[in-house]
């Protein structure tokens, strides 16, 4: 307000103010939250043991987060491993990516469907994982039961039989001289399919006509790895610094 002296400053957008009525008003004029970002950048050289500590403690909040997903036996996660990219700073975007449902039991997956024979992409948020491939492409080229304008974009892939449709999804983390993928079932339901694989932000399904099935290799057989229950990759920053955190934001 100007009239005195300024003892005080807002932690999300470091306005001063003199008093707690001065506080007031700026929420009330700005609209401003008060609430500091607790992701955002950080300067080398404005870190200082404030910022340090600020950060340990919403590592703290999100361990905590994390044990208390464990111990939750409403749902019983899938074993997928999900990593998230670092462009994802913001949480809600990261929440777009799965979120649960405790009262179903469920987890709800944010779905990319790539159909390459149409050159037609679709996605399609809060997917339960009770539900099997065939179900989900149902919507998409059953000949009577899809939408009819998605129906008329993957025309080829409607008068082909279910039999002749596969679905396939990219193995992560191989080479771009050696990509590979998984063969999913169609009559399994989502949680069963991606069991046991790595995601990036979320499925990515190619669905594939018979006659070009030989353009996704198939990955070799390989041990089933011990993989905890849901591993959320979240990558922080807040500063200079790359900050890991395991399982993380998935009850939020």
């Amino acid at each position: 307000c100007g009239s005195e002296e300024a003892k005080y400053r807002c932690p999300a957008c470091l306005t001063h103010s003199c008093s707690l009525p001065c506080v007031k008003k700026h929420k009330e004029v700005s609209g401003c939250s008060g609430v500091r970002n607790k992701t955002a950048f950080v300067t080398l050289s404005q870190f200082d043991e404030m910022a340090l500590l600020s950060d340990y403690r919403f590592l703290e909040d999100t361990g905590r987060f994390a044990d208390g997903a464990t111990r939750d036996n409403l749902v019983q996660a899938p074993r997928v491993t999900v990593k998230v990219s670092p462009v994802l700073i913001d949480l809600l975007q990261i929440k777009m990516c799965i979120s649960v449902s405790s009262r179903e039991k469920l987890f709800l997956w944010h779905l990319k469907l790539i159909f390459p024979q149409s050159s037609s992409e679709f996605t399609q948020r809060r997917v339960s994982d009770k539900q099997t491939l065939k179900q989900i492409l149902t919507a998409y080229i059953h000949p009577t039961e899809s939408d009819p304008v998605t129906r008329q974009k993957l025309k080829m892939y409607v008068q082909a039989r279910f039999d002749h449709v596969k679905v396939f999804m990219k193995v992560e983390g191989r080479k771009a001289n050696s990509v590979r993928y998984h063969e999913l079932d169609i009559e399994k339901n989502l949680r069963d399919n991606l069991s046991y694989k790595t995601l990036i932000e979320y499925p990515v399904l190619h669905v594939v006509l018979k006659d070009h099935w030989k353009d996704y290799p198939l990955k070799g057989p390989g041990k089933k790895t011990n993989t905890p229950t849901l591993i959320l990759a979240l990558f922080l920053i807040s500063s200079n610094f790359l900050l890991f955190s395991p399982a993380c934001m998935l009850f939020c």
